[in-house]
């Protein structure tokens, strides 16, 4: 089963104490959580958060939520509510350089 999912992540939550220099990057460890039979109020259906230690995980601490995932395709599947999640892509809206802010920490 193939899926599409669109993700928008708001990089000023991202705690950049947890990036790591990888060989090719500087990357950042997350997870996801997709419900596929439901959406909220917004039409995602899940989010996206920072991974923590295991310790920190241990003693009850989460990671920030970074933003929403939206299925956007999901192989014409059917959900438990009867519809279908096959539907066409959306285009995402384009930033333009300009709209970017330049308080971005990266």
């Amino acid at each position: 089963m193939k899926i599409g999912v669109r993700i928008r992540i708001d990089v000023t939550k991202i705690d950049k104490e947890i990036l790591f220099k990888g060989e090719k990057g500087v990357y950042l460890n997350a997870s996801t959580f997709i419900d596929l039979d439901n959406q909220n109020q917004y039409g995602d259906n899940g989010f996206i958060s920072q991974d923590v230690s295991k310790e920190a995980r241990e003693a009850g601490e989460k990671g920030a939520i970074l933003g929403n995932v939206k299925v956007f395709y999901n192989d014409g599947v059917v959900g438990s509510d009867g519809s279908s999640n096959g539907r066409a892509a959306q285009q995402p809206p384009t930033a333009h350089h300009d709209d970017i802010d330049d308080d971005v920490p990266f």
